[in-house]
């Protein structure tokens, strides 16, 4: 356990800013409109399914989840995964879990697919809900066909990759990325399974073509569901640094050894810049001619900082934070464990 040091603890107590500026940003043109396309693919595809299995980031366990998936593909059993658990701060997960069931959402397992954590739970649960409900036209076949389904970026091509690791002993048959947009088409089946013979569908990120507000289009973008760019970096470090802040979680000040904790991003970002000598030449134009000033490289002290978080150097994250804190306590009678789930 790291030991906090005095400069963190007073800076825990420092004020904080209260809220984000959302004013005059545009949400919309963030998300890109030929997603419509690929959710029509899914429907098309529908007949061929025996289950759904939602991805999605434990980082906003709440936030973001498209909602025309419950209601175009809602007619089949669905499994919601919770992946990148290990970034995530989980101290309230039975809380998370009572709220998703008291919207429907009763199977729900959290994983780490790049450690293969919780993933030996997938196909057990997957046979259970097909066993118990009725496989539409599909007679004695004793195949089964998984749909994998999410926002961009969650972990859905990790998933199935995971899943051939321990259940086949097979390497990659989907290609894995950190920026979204990777899986683009709806591909042909990829079995996962030999007993029960199971397939999966990978298919492409699909994004709700009306994000909910502007926060929750800032936490998808955070956690790479958009790219970066179309946000703004130093936008989106700006509310990482405010969210960090609010939090009270001061990794940052360590990882990048700034002495102390601070709310105002262009400070934060140009000792990052600094320290990890992110510098460029500007020339200024002065009444004795131009002349060549070294200043801190923002933009990519700002990529650093983003990279830094989505990697977990600063800590496992709840970015539904204040969400959870609106909800009621979870009921100690229906705890369960950490690994229970």
């Amino acid at each position: 356990m790291k030991l906090i040091p005095l400069a963190l603890c007073s800076a825990a107590r420092a004020a904080w800013r209260e809220s984000f500026p959302l004013g005059g940003r545009n949400v919309a043109r963030w998300f890109p409109g030929h997603m419509a396309k690929g959710l029509k693919k899914m429907q098309s595809s529908l007949k061929l399914v025996d289950c759904i299995i939602e991805v999605h980031d434990a980082r906003i366990s709440f936030a973001g989840r498209n909602p025309l998936f419950q209601e175009t593909l809602g007619i089949k059993p669905h499994l919601l995964i919770l992946n990148k658990m290990d970034l995530a701060d989980l101290k309230e997960q039975q809380k998370i879990i009572q709220h998703l069931e008291g919207e429907g959402l009763k199977n729900v397992i959290f994983t780490n697919c790049v450690k293969d954590e919780n993933i030996k739970q997938v196909i057990p649960k997957v046979t259970e809900l097909v066993g118990s409900s009725y496989r539409y036209h599909r007679g004695e076949n004793v195949e089964f066909c998984i749909m994998v389904i999410g926002v961009p970026n969650v972990g859905k091509s990790s998933l199935i990759n995971s899943l051939r690791r321990q259940h086949l002993r097979k390497g990659k048959a989907t290609r894995v990325g950190g920026e979204p947009g990777i899986t683009r088409a709806v591909m042909s089946r990829i079995q996962v399974c030999e007993r029960p013979l199971m397939f999966l569908l990978d298919t492409p990120g699909v994004l709700a073509p009306r994000i909910e507000s502007v926060e929750t289009g800032l936490k998808l973008a955070l956690c790479g569901t958009v790219l970066d760019h179309l946000v703004g970096e130093e936008t989106l470090a700006d509310y990482l640094l405010y969210t960090l802040n609010r939090h009270q979680l001061f990794g940052y000040v360590q990882h990048y050894g700034l002495g102390e904790a601070c709310d105002d991003v262009a400070s934060v970002l140009k000792r990052v810049a600094v320290r990890l000598g992110k510098t460029q030449k500007v020339k200024v134009l002065t009444g004795t001619g131009d002349v060549n000033v070294i200043q801190p490289n923002y933009p990519a002290a700002a990529r650093d900082f983003l990279r830094t978080f989505r990697s977990g150097l600063l800590g496992p994250v709840m970015l539904d934070r204040d969400i959870l804190q609106s909800l009621p306590q979870a009921d100690p009678c229906l705890a369960l464990g950490p690994r229970d789930v």
